[in-house]
């Protein structure tokens, strides 16, 4: 049996090409981890159906759209109860989330004007998570200052 404890990760962290641009993110430093925890690769947008690489999306209030006006909130629902499961069924108590994403964004997100502009809130599954109890923590915050899952 495996004991290890479980981190839920965004899948572009972990080098999954599923980013909007067909790219991943991999960080070395949360790929570290793999020395001690087990690390579950999560990614709703693409859970949800959604292509790669994709238009760039954002968050507009309760509406999740893309760049091209077009409504993907159903996906985004669809993709994050998908990734709860998963988080669930594993016993993830804690997740590492891509800093920005409407998806995964932990803490800041785009504002909706597909400007660059960024506004405190939070991804569609990080929003879930934290009223679950999950632990979120961003990339960024995770990259720059480590954290400790004891």
């Amino acid at each position: 049996m495996n004991d290890r404890k479980k981190i839920a990760v965004s899948a572009c962290l972990l080098g999954c090409p599923c980013r909007y641009d067909g790219k991943s993110c991999t960080s070395p430093k949360i790929l570290e981890l793999l020395k001690d925890y087990t690390l579950i690769p999560v990614c709703p947008e693409v859970m949800g159906g959604l292509e790669t690489p994709r238009t760039p999306i954002e968050i507009t209030g309760k509406t999740v759209i893309n760049q091209k006006g077009q409504n993907l909130t159903a996906a985004f629902d669809y993709g994050t109860e998908q990734a709860l499961a998963v988080i669930f069924e594993e016993g993830c108590q804690s997740a590492i989330l891509q800093q920005r994403s409407p998806s995964c964004g932990c803490g800041k997100i785009y504002d909706g004007s597909f400007s660059g502009r960024l506004i405190e809130g939070d991804g569609w599954l990080t929003r879930r998570l934290k009223e679950q109890g999950i632990r979120t923590i961003s990339s960024d915050e995770f990259n720059e200052k480590g954290i400790s899952f004891e």
